[in-house]
């Protein structure tokens, strides 16, 4: 597992990943291919779970 360093550029970097995530998602439905919005949809929550807890670390 690779050790991130809790500096705002990671948490940027992880707030732009999930927010992709949740576009491809949208996309995806768009698309009518529902198991790939289902993988963007829990890859966003995810990514957000390790970005508090990241955050919730630190505190």
């Amino acid at each position: 597992m690779i050790q991130m360093k809790n500096t705002p550029v990671t948490m940027a970097f992880l707030a732009c990943l999930v927010i992709f995530s949740f576009i491809f998602c949208a996309f995806s439905l768009g698309q009518k291919v529902f198991w790939l919005s289902g993988l963007f949809l829990l890859l966003g929550f995810g990514i957000m779970g390790y970005g508090l807890k990241l955050k919730r670390s630190t505190t």
